[in-house]
C-alpha cells in the first residue's frame, strides 16, 4: 500500500508519497511523471511520521534554510542506472549547479566506463520522483541553459534563486524539449 498527502508549497501544492516508513515521492502539481513509480493501490493517510518529517524538512527549506535530508528516509524506486545518477544529485551542494555533463562524467566513473550519455542522464534527473529533496533542479546544461526541470523551468528558477543562486551566467533557452 502506498500513501499520499499534500503539502501547500510557494510553487503550488506538492504531493508525497510513502510507504509506511520512507518517502518514495515528491511531486509539484503539474509536473511531468506525476506519480509515475506509483504501481500499487493508493490511499491518503496525512498521519504518516514521514510525512510529517518532509513537511518539517520542506518548512524549512521555504524558509530559506539549508536543511539536510540525510535524516529523510527516501527510497526512490528506480533502475540501478537512475539510482545512480540520483546519488549524484544528492552531492550537489545547496545553492550551487552542476551539469548533466559532470553527472554522466560522475556516474560513468562510478561504473568503471569511459563515459556515459548526457541524454541518458538527463532521462534520469527528469524521472526523479523526489523533487526538490533530491535536487534535480540544480542540473543545468553546459552552456548555461536551465533546461530539464520536469516540474517546470518557472519553478526551477524559483528554487535556484531561493537558494540564493547567482542567475546571471542562466538563461531560458528559446527551443527544446524540457520548456
Amino acid at each position: 500500500m502506498i500513501y499520499t498527502t499534500t503539502y501547500d508549497s510557494p510553487l503550488g501544492v506538492i504531493t508525497l508519497a510513502g510507504d509506511s516508513q520512507s518517502l518514495i515521492g515528491l511531486w509539484i502539481q503539474d509536473q511531468k511523471y506525476f506519480m509515475a513509480t506509483i504501481k500499487s493501490r493508493v490511499e491518503a493517510n496525512p498521519g504518516l511520521p514521514v510525512f510529517a518529517k518532509v513537511k518539517e524538512w520542506l518548512d524549512a527549506y521555504f524558509a530559506g534554510e539549508n536543511p539536510a535530508a540525510a535524516h529523510l528516509p527516501l527510497a526512490p524506486v528506480g533502475s540501478d542506472f537512475r539510482q545512480a545518477v540520483w546519488a549524484v544529485l544528492r552531492e550537489i551542494p545547496y545553492g550551487q549547479c552542476t551539469t548533466y555533463g559532470e553527472i554522466a562524467r560522475q556516474v560513468a566513473a562510478g561504473m568503471h566506463r569511459k563515459s556515459m550519455s548526457c541524454q541518458a542522464v538527463g532521462g534520469a534527473v527528469g524521472h526523479n520522483a523526489i523533487s526538490i529533496i533530491i535536487p534535480c533542479h540544480r542540473v543545468v546544461g553546459s552552456d548555461g541553459s536551465l533546461t530539464g526541470f520536469a516540474g517546470g523551468i518557472d519553478k526551477k528558477i524559483k528554487l535556484l534563486e531561493l537558494e540564493g543562486v547567482d542567475m546571471a551566467n542562466y538563461f531560458v533557452p528559446c527551443k527544446g524539449t524540457a520548456l
